[in-house]
């Protein structure tokens, strides 16, 4: 299983948000990581999610911890995965 870690694509389980993906740019703490979307991509906001709702998959994009949305977004584009994120899983 894919570790919990910064550039990680994962897809969320709960929540309004459900089945879709996002990156997470920060690990908190043990239960927690920040994640963003971003929303003008895939609809998920940039907040604070439950890693037990989080479930990560293989894939992984290089950016640097805390980065803005605008920087994900370039970095997914540029590593080719702008349609992958937009389906939902």
């Amino acid at each position: 299983m894919p570790a919990i870690e910064i550039g990680r694509i994962c897809v969320k389980q709960g929540g309004r948000e459900c089945c879709t993906k996002c990156v997470i740019i920060d690990v908190m703490d043990k239960s927690f990581a920040l994640i963003t979307g971003p929303k003008k991509l895939t609809g998920v906001k940039r907040r604070r999610a439950n890693i037990n709702h989080l479930m990560p998959l293989e894939d992984k994009i290089d950016i640097k911890r805390g980065a803005s949305d605008d920087e994900v977004a370039q970095a997914i584009e540029a590593a080719g995965k702008t349609e992958e994120m937009t389906q939902i899983f």
